[in-house]
């Protein structure tokens, strides 16, 4: 087993830490927080100890640190790690600037092969299973995209000063998303943009509803639809459309089971939190970092595709600022 070591003990982290604690591969030894009433107690479940970021750095025997801290320490956190010779696991995005992640290209790209940044959409068997059918021609050639990423309700206000904003915080899967399904880099965008939802959002500077018309050199095109709020579920959906026909990723549902009465057909909820649709994708990253460290594969995402969804996100505020499109 790798000894591996995680920083941040949040709500993502612990999803994180619980998958690693998990694999049969990965042993997590450490956890990393400031945070001791946080951190302790999910120490203490997965049989980790508590432990400073410089102790874990000169360990030799950890191989990988996971970084799950807040996001404006991404960046420094993985960069101490890559230094210290550690193989990272990054949640997204590794930065909120994209200046400063170019500003820092050289030694991230020198640490290419160790760095994974962990966009968990692309791990989710039913959207590889869609690039998949794109792939094979099921729908001939592929025309255009369109992507619905809803959230079920708004985050608390306190959180989106820090967030980056809906495009980097929210739609960055989508721009990661979006490109690899189509097999090609936009080269133009444009969005609109509104607070219909929430006027605390507004007032603290941000959007809750977007619309994305990505466009790539070929003239291929994908629309991307967010918002903060359903009041039904975790809305996810993905519809493919090509020259032959289509191909499209459904909500999936609690069960399979549905009821049929006067009302017609009822079937099970749909899940509320991203940590429910996406519980095999993160387990799936998590068994991919276990690859990576066992030198079996390459990051399937790392430095490379964070610098392409942070340009197209940065774009997207641009255009929906100016409500002109942005070409990149």
């Amino acid at each position: 087993m790798t000894k591996v070591a995680q920083l941040g003990a949040g709500r993502m982290g612990a999803v994180h830490a619980r998958n690693a604690a998990a694999n049969p591969r990965l042993s997590l030894v450490a956890l990393i927080d400031p945070r001791p009433d946080v951190a302790g107690p999910l120490a203490s479940e997965l049989g980790a100890r508590q432990a400073s970021f410089d102790e874990v750095l000169a360990d030799p025997e950890i191989e990988g640190i996971i970084v799950a801290s807040s996001t404006d320490a991404h960046l420094d956190n993985a960069l101490s790690a890559l230094q210290a010779g550690k193989t990272v696991f990054c949640e997204k995005p590794l930065d909120l600037d994209l200046a400063r992640l170019l500003a820092n290209s050289g030694a991230l790209e020198k640490s290419e092969g160790k760095l994974f940044v962990a966009f968990n959409r692309r791990f989710d068997p039913h959207y590889q299973a869609l690039k998949a059918r794109i792939e094979s021609g099921a729908i001939g050639v592929l025309e255009s995209l369109h992507i619905v990423n809803h959230d079920p309700a708004t985050p608390p206000p306190a959180f989106i000063p820090t967030s980056g904003g809906l495009f980097k915080d929210f739609t960055i899967h989508d721009f990661d998303l979006a490109p690899w399904l189509m097999g090609e880099t936009p080269v133009e965008v444009f969005a609109w943009a509104s607070c219909l939802i929430d006027p605390e959002i507004g007032r603290l500077g941000d959007v809750d509803t977007a619309k994305v018309i990505l466009k790539t050199a070929t003239g291929r095109l994908c629309m991307i639809s967010n918002s903060r709020r359903t009041g039904y579920g975790y809305d996810q959906r993905i519809e493919a459309f090509g020259s032959r026909g289509a191909a499209r990723v459904d909500n999936l549902t609690n069960s399979a089971v549905s009821t049929w009465g006067e009302a017609g057909a009822q079937a099970d909820r749909f899940p509320f939190t991203f940590i429910d649709r996406y519980a095999g994708a993160y387990a799936a990253e998590m068994d991919h970092f276990a690859d990576i460290l066992e030198g079996k594969a390459r990051p399937e995402t790392g430095f490379a595709a964070s610098i392409a969804s942070l340009a197209l996100a940065e774009a997207a505020a641009r255009s929906a600022a100016t409500g002109a499109p942005v070409k990149l």
